[in-house]
C-alpha cells in the first residue's frame, strides 16, 4: 500500500497503467464500518483503490468541530492496509491550499436547504474539496456514503454541470445493530447520549412505517417525527425534511421518489440521518 501526501505521487501511481480502472474514496479519516464498505464496494468494481484522509478545513465554520474532529491516522492506515487498498492520499493544508489560493465550487440551488441552511459554507468547501480530488486522482468510479445523503446530490449536479468523467456511486448507510448510523462524531455521544441518540432511527422508522401504511401528507409524517424527535430530553432539533429526492423541495404530498432527513444535537454533538422512500408506479 502506497502513502503519500504528495499530488505528483498520486497521479505517477495513478497512470502507471492507463488501462486500470481506479475507484476512490474521499474520507475525513477515523474511518468506520462505514467507510470500509466504500472500500470494498470499490474493491468490488475497480481494478485498484484510492483512499483520500484530510479533514477538510474548508467544509467547517467557526463554530463547527474542526480543531477536535477525531483523528487517528495510524489507526486508519491499519484497517486500509487490511482492506489491500493500493493507494492512500494524505495531503497537508499547505499541499491542498497552497499561498495564493483563490478558487471555490460553488453548486446553487440543491446546496441550499436542510444543510446549507445550517451550514451556509459547508457545501462550498465539500465541492471545491471534491472536485481538486477528482482532478487529482482522476478516478473510473466515486464512492459516497448515503448517510450524507444532500452531499451525494450536490456532488451528482456538480459532476454533471462540470462533465467530470467518472461514475458516483453513493453505497446504502450502514447501521449499529440497535440502528444507529454509523459516523466518526458517535464518538464524542456519552453512554446517556448514545442511548438518547436512537430517536434518529426510531424516528425514521415510524416515518417507514407510516408511509408502509399508505400516508402520504408529508407535513403529518413530518409533524410525527418531530414530536418524536422532541420529546427525547437529550435531543435538540435541528430540522426534520421530506423533500423531493433530487431538488430537495419540501413535498405537501409524497408522489414520487422522496427523501426523509433530520439533523439532530444530541447533546453537544450534532448528528445526521435519512432514508429514501418511493411510490410504486401506478
Amino acid at each position: 500500500m502506497i502513502v503519500t501526501a504528495h499530488i505528483d505521487e498520486v497521479r505517477a501511481n495513478r497512470w502507471q497503467d492507463g488501462t486500470e480502472s481506479w475507484g476512490l474514496v474521499p474520507t475525513m479519516g477515523y474511518l468506520h464500518e462505514g467507510h470500509l464498505s466504500l472500500v470494498r464496494r470499490a474493491h468490488a468494481e475497480n481494478d485498484r483503490v484510492a483512499v483520500s484522509i484530510y479533514v477538510n478545513p474548508i467544509q467547517f465554520a467557526p463554530t463547527e468541530d474542526l480543531s477536535n474532529y477525531p483523528r487517528d491516522l495510524e489507526r486508519d492506515l491499519a484497517l486500509l492496509e487490511k482492506e489491500t487498498v493500493d493507494l492512500v492520499f494524505t495531503p497537508s493544508d499547505a499541499v491542498m491550499y497552497p499561498a495564493g489560493f483563490q478558487t471555490a465550487v460553488t453548486v446553487a440551488e440543491v446546496a441550499k436547504p436542510l444543510e446549507g441552511a445550517s451550514r451556509p459554507t459547508h457545501f462550498q468547501g465539500v465541492a471545491t474539496i471534491v472536485a481538486k480530488l477528482f482532478n487529482i486522482v482522476q478516478p473510473s468510479r466515486a464512492y459516497f456514503g448515503q448517510k450524507d445523503a444532500q452531499q451525494a446530490i450536490v456532488l451528482r449536479q456538480m459532476v454533471r454541470d462540470l462533465n467530470f468523467n467518472l461514475a458516483l456511486i453513493v453505497c446504502p448507510i450502514v447501521r449499529e445493530p440497535d440502528g444507529l448510523a454509523l459516523s466518526s462524531r458517535n464518538k464524542y455521544l456519552s453512554p446517556d447520549e448514545r442511548k438518547a441518540a436512537l430517536v434518529l432511527s426510531r424516528a425514521l422508522k415510524q416515518a417507514q412505517t407510516a408511509f408502509d401504511s399508505g400516508e402520504r401528507d408529508a407535513q403529518k409524517i413530518r409533524q410525527a417525527m418531530i414530536e418524536l424527535i422532541t420529546a427525547e430530553p437529550l435531543a435538540r432539533l435541528d430540522y426534520v425534511s421530506v423533500a423531493d429526492s433530487e431538488t430537495l423541495i419540501e413535498l405537501d404530498v409524497i408522489k414520487r421518489k422522496t427523501l426523509f432527513s433530520m439533523a439532530v444535537f444530541i447533546g453537544q454533538t450534532r448528528l445526521i440521518d435519512n432514508m429514501m422512500v418511493e411510490t410504486s408506479p401506478v
